[in-house]
């Protein structure tokens, strides 16, 4: 169950991260460097979420 948790948590913090990405880029003008840092973070949380799919399928 704690791995099905964590997937909730950073499925939700993805889609909390792609919220703000599209709020940023509708700013005229917008952080260019703020934007890949949230993309970064974002990516980030994929590849997370994949590590634990992967771990849940061999289990």
């Amino acid at each position: 169950m704690a791995i099905k948790a964590h997937m909730e948590t950073l499925a939700q913090r993805h889609q909390e991260l792609e919220a703000t990405i599209a709020a940023e880029v509708k700013h005229p003008g917008h952080d260019e460097l703020r934007l890949v840092e949230l993309k970064r973070q974002k990516l980030r949380i994929k590849d997370q979420m994949e590590e634990l799919r992967q771990k849940a399928i061999a289990n």
